[in-house]
């Protein structure tokens, strides 16, 4: 059984009579949200797959949690952005100028990633439903609470408690309002009246109705635990950061019950996704990172979902976008076809195929490295390559081919520059007269076959070139063929490989591969 599944089976026994299964997730605006980010949303919409499939109904929040401080400048903006430190993402300017704040920059970044992932999701925006006082009732109850709540965040810490500090603990960040920073402490609260009193490090003091404010918020782990009850969550993930003894989850757990009344949600940890080659974490602050839209110019959608569906959440993998695309597509495509054809018997794969379309099942693309093998050698015309296409069996829209087209394109030309290849403008007369007389003569019943005969099918035009260079020893035999087909991409393409020969020989018009392929005629 698909790990999504083994969940959405605890939580409908552990929740027998939920009529709604709210399942949540969320990520602060720091920056570009990078893959890593992205596997706490999938690892959600997975279980709500999965509810849905048994019969659930299920409502999918994600929160932006847009009114959270903002703590480091990433690499990629200006310096000036130094200034913008310890106010909330949403009162920050879009550093590109197109929205309105730094939150909403990189939150439409995500979500149009995750429109056209075909994850449907209900955004809750922390900024707009703090300043809209929805929380005001619990900030003034955590506030109560703070010496309680200052007891369970020093049970999970390693600092002997102090009383002082516990008399001088407020578990809020309050944004000051002249400066709009947290930089403010709070002197004085009066319970009777919710009124506090504050001084800035801007040198700004002022007395607050915490019954009507609208720039407090909770910190973090009380935070979450209100979150949970104010939601009615039942299942939420995190990242391993969090999933320690010591980390957020345990300390909001307990902060959840004793605090709001609230048993916390089931909790599913997630290990770490990682760029191939390289050792350091993903980070939005440091630019070392791959966005899920950066993937969604090289990967069909349903071939990223499939790559996140096939792990369980505690598996960590990298992603890379060298040799690994092809095997990632040829991987999905394989699985997809036996999905189709009833062939394909992991209960677990076929399951993570369902969970990885968005549309259609058996809707079936152009295979990736026979676009990606093609496209070079017709210099990237597309409707080329369509007319090529039509002559094989397998025949697609041009949607689909122009679809793939874009993404083999956009791939080769930003990761894999080696694969750009072109076809030869002169002959390699050099290598051909390093071949022996053997193989020149090889080169030369080819190109009579290719003169004298109309283009055939694949299986016709292997048996000739086997034919060509046959020898009664099958060990001869099997090395002519491997010499005859690299002596082909020489001269053809001037490297040792390529394309499948039938392919090459389609893209290349007939008199340029005589021309390329036999010297002694020139």
């Amino acid at each position: 059984m698909h790990w999504a599944y083994k969940i959405a089976n605890e939580l409908i026994e552990k929740y027998p009579n939920k009529e709604t299964y709210v399942c949540a997730s969320g990520i602060s605006p720091s920056g570009s949200v990078h893959i890593g980010n992205f596997r706490e949303i999938i690892t959600t919409y997975f279980v709500v797959k999965a509810l849905n499939n048994l019969g659930k109904k299920t409502r999918f929040i994600f929160s932006w949690d847009d009114f959270d401080r903002f703590r480091k400048v990433p690499n990629n903006l200006d310096p000036t952005y130094h200034d913008f430190i310890g106010k909330a993402y949403s009162n920050i300017p879009d550093p590109s100028g197109s929205h309105s704040t730094f939150a909403e920059h990189f939150e439409k970044e995500f979500e149009n990633s995750l429109s056209e992932l075909g994850i449907e999701v209900e955004f809750i925006y922390q900024s707009k439903e703090y300043k809209s006082g929805r929380y005001n009732v619990d900030i003034i109850h955590a506030i109560e609470k703070r010496k309680e709540i200052y007891d369970i965040l020093m049970k999970f810490k390693t600092s002997v408690p102090n009383e002082q500090e516990r008399n001088n603990f407020y578990p809020i960040t309050l944004y000051c309002e002249n400066c709009e920073k947290d930089d403010s402490s709070i002197t004085k609260y009066n319970d009777e009246s919710k009124v506090l009193e504050y001084t800035c490090r801007c040198g700004f003091s002022n007395q607050l109705s915490v019954e009507v404010a609208n720039n407090i918020k909770l910190n973090w782990k009380i935070d979450w635990a209100m979150r949970w009850m104010k939601e009615d969550v039942v299942f939420e993930p995190g990242g391993r950061d969090h999933s320690s003894e010591t980390g957020s989850y345990n300390v909001s757990k307990e902060i959840a019950k004793a605090i709001f009344d609230y048993d916390a949600p089931h909790y599913t940890p997630y290990e770490f996704i990682g760029i191939k080659g390289q050792n350091q974490k993903m980070s939005s602050s440091s630019g070392n990172l791959i966005t899920p839209g950066e993937l969604l110019q090289v990967y069909l959608p349903e071939v990223i979902l499939f790559m996140f569906a096939k792990y369980k959440p505690i598996a960590a993998f990298n992603i890379g976008l060298d040799e690994d695309v092809i095997k990632n597509y040829s991987e999905f495509e394989r699985y997809q076809s036996n999905y189709i054809d009833h062939s394909l018997h992991d209960l677990d794969i076929c399951q993570s195929v369902e969970f990885a379309h968005i549309g259609k099942i058996d809707k079936k693309y152009p295979k990736f490295n026979h676009i990606a093998s093609i496209l070079p050698l017709v210099n990237y015309n597309v409707d080329l390559l369509k007319n090529i296409m039509a002559n094989n069996e397998e025949t697609y829209s041009s949607i689909e081919i122009e679809k793939i087209s874009h993404k083999a394109e956009y791939w080769i030309k930003k990761y894999n520059p080696h694969k750009n290849i072109m076809i030869n403008e002169k002959q390699a007369i050099e290598f051909y007269n390093s071949l022996s007389e053997e193989q020149q003569f090889w080169l030369k019943n080819l190109c009579d076959y290719l003169l004298n005969n109309e283009p055939q099918d694949q299986t016709e035009l292997m048996k000739e070139l086997y034919s060509i260079c046959y020898h009664d020893d099958k060990k001869i035999m099997k090395a002519n063929q491997k010499t005859f087909f690299k002596m082909i991409y020489q001269l053809v393409l001037n490297r040792t490989s390529g394309p499948p020969i039938p392919l090459l020989f389609q893209v290349v018009n007939k008199n340029q591969l005589i021309n390329l392929l036999n010297l002694n005629e020139s």
